[in-house]
């Protein structure tokens, strides 16, 4: 089959992918019936998503424009001439695209072995040699976590994930910027006596206390007032312009680093309660004090491009890179001899470059400027590389817009999970009276920490999320709860089979799982493998989230309208054997997901 189409580790396919016998020998036919577009192109352009009564298609669209043909004509054409194909019974038009169906005995026995066999790693892929780097959350050392802060770390996080799944070796990194304005202000503020601050930063002390408090709640309350603050107080402004001058020249207090680390840890106790951790940590001030940022400025002052302004500033003119006019030029070092954040991320990035083959940074939709901004100042040090970027649109509250740190229109991560918790707890508890605390407690943090990962997951990286507790809250519909029910649901089964002396068949019979419901969800069961590929080549990991959710629907489909422990003989087997293969794929969506599998609920 197509190398880099489904294929990311270059293994065989044929060994992890229950339809590539099918794909395989179907692109061949196309690529020779086609007679224009390569066979990667081909390949590219399958969809095996499945759908009613096919699971393979391919549009034709942009091939029969090439061709300056009517693709309705060409589609017709094709399903009446191509040559039989293995696994296929069926191939019809449908306007613009070629259906195909596969043989559901044929699909059904090689998806459910194939499941059997690679267990925990099917839906993975192996052997591929390129290292990756994501670089996800990075959020400043000031505040705790809200959840507009939150849907990077969940993108990220999750793209981690996928791409080891998919065979790459990863490495997630957090930068963190602990010499710009936003660190600084909590310096400015808290290494003066308290009795010194203006009224109005003070008063954002009233009820609370340190000792109780973790760090990045206490120390980060006065931020939203600090920031009002210094916009309308010259000299405060003042005294924080000479503190970050002082961070850059690595003169600071060593308080400075205390507050920094201090409010860190707080920040990733709250990624931890929903599964986010990371690899490695860089911080910015390291770059400074190694010289890196020294190198870029040099190779800068060198580059076909470079300006120097009327007060000694050094600037890029960027006009030529098609960025906005207002932003024609961009400064890579102050007049006062300090350097921007564009300046000192080139540094980072060269760091990325020498010990990565994939380099991919999560940013919000507002860093798009700075994004551009990057790849222009590669370009001008002559730095061939770029890297890859996922933008995601904000998560907004009703009535007050795009959260904000400064601003304080936020929903703590903290606050979100706490009330989530609470009602999983009485859920858990109407369900299973007999379970003890310590169970519930257990289940409840599981199904709190999976409605708020799947919530801002299920959303695509470039859709803004509308943020309602009632949604994300949720546990029926399209929720993280759902998932973990259904594989608690297949769990329940599979436990009761073995209570009741039934076993799994060595082989199950494809030809005996014949009900639509079966089919539709070997179909999707199928799929896994390819979904996952797809996903780290798009980084579209909100269609991990969406295979998911299709998963769970036709698995509890199957259950409500198909008896298994009361069926007889190869039916019985058979279907019990579709029901651990539900299960085996149930969990390993989860854990791309960063979602518990729960045995109970």
């Amino acid at each position: 089959m197509a190398k880099g189409a489904s294929d990311p580790g270059g293994q065989d396919a044929a060994a992890v992918d229950p339809l590539a016998a099918l794909v395989g020998p179907l692109v061949d036919a196309l690529t020779a019936a086609l007679a224009g577009p390569d066979r990667a192109a081909v390949a590219r352009l399958l969809d095996t998503d499945g759908g009613d009564g096919w699971d393979v298609a391919i549009p034709l669209h942009r091939v029969a424009a090439a061709a300056h043909r009517s693709a309705p004509e060409l589609a017709i054409e094709l399903a009446n001439t191509l040559p039989a194909i293995p696994g296929v019974v069926r191939r019809f038009a449908v306007g613009a695209y070629v259906n195909f169906e596969a043989d559901p005995a044929w699909l059904a026995e090689r998806t459910l072995a194939m499941i059997a066999v690679r267990g925990d790693r099917y839906g993975t892929w192996e052997g591929s040699p390129a290292t990756v780097c994501v670089e996800h959350t990075s959020a400043n050392p000031n505040a705790p976590f809200h959840i507009g802060r939150v849907r990077n770390a969940l993108i990220g996080d999750t793209l981690a994930r996928v791409l080891r799944a998919a065979g790459s070796p990863v490495t997630t990194q957090y930068y963190v910027d602990d010499i710009g304005r936003q660190s600084a202000m909590v310096t400015w503020i808290w290494s003066k006596p308290k009795e010194s601050w203006p009224p109005e930063i003070l008063e954002t002390l009233q009820g609370a206390d340190e000792r109780e408090e973790r760090a990045d709640h206490y120390l980060g309350r006065p931020y939203p007032a600090v920031s009002a603050y210094v916009k309308t107080h010259p000299e405060a402004a003042a005294e924080l312009a000479s503190l970050s001058e002082r961070l850059e020249r690595g003169d600071a207090s060593p308080e400075h680093r205390r507050y920094c680390e201090a409010i860190l840890q707080g920040m990733l106790a709250s990624l931890a309660r929903v599964g986010v951790s990371f690899d490695e940590f860089v911080w910015e001030s390291s770059l400074l004090h190694d010289g890196s940022v020294e190198r870029v400025v040099e190779r800068l002052r060198k580059a076909p491009h470079a300006v120097v302004e009327e007060n000694g500033a050094l600037a890029i003119d960027t006009s030529v890179y098609g960025l906005p006019t207002e932003e024609a030029r961009a400064i890579v070092l102050r007049g006062n001899g300090t350097t921007v954040y564009p300046t000192r991320d080139v540094a980072y990035h060269l760091q990325k470059f020498a010990r990565f083959a994939r380099v991919v940074d999560v940013l919000g939709q507002d860093h798009l400027l700075h994004a551009k901004t990057l790849k222009a100042l590669l370009t001008e040090i002559g730095e061939t590389r770029e890297p890859e970027f996922v933008l995601y649109q904000y998560i907004t509250l009703p009535g007050e817009g795009r959260m904000s740190t400064r601003k304080g229109t936020v929903v703590l991560l903290d606050s979100l999970l706490d009330e989530a918790t609470d009602r999983a707890r009485a859920e858990v508890r109407s369900r299973n009276p007999e379970l003890g605390e310590g169970a519930v407690e257990e289940i409840a943090v599981a199904l709190a920490a999976g409605a708020v990962r799947y919530h801002i997951l299920r959303v695509a990286a470039e859709k803004s999320v509308a943020f309602r507790w009632e949604d994300a809250l949720s546990f029926e519909g399209r929720s993280g709860p759902f998932l973990q029910y259904s594989f608690a649901r297949a769990t329940s089964l599979l436990r009761k089979a073995s209570e009741e002396g039934v076993s799994l068949p060595p082989k199950a019979d494809g030809s005996l799982l014949t009900t639509p419901a079966e089919r539709a969800l070997v179909r999707v069961l199928a799929r896994l493998p390819r979904t996952v590929a797809n996903a780290a080549r798009t980084t579209h990991v909100h269609s991990i989230a969406g295979y998911g959710h299709d998963l769970a629907d036709a698995f509890n489909s199957f259950y409500q309208l198909t008896p298994v422990l009361k069926a007889e003989g190869g039916e019985r087997e058979s279907r019990l054997a579709l029901v651990a293969a539900s299960r085996t794929a149930l969990g390993n969506t989860l854990a791309l997901l960063g979602l518990a599998r729960l045995d109970r609920m």
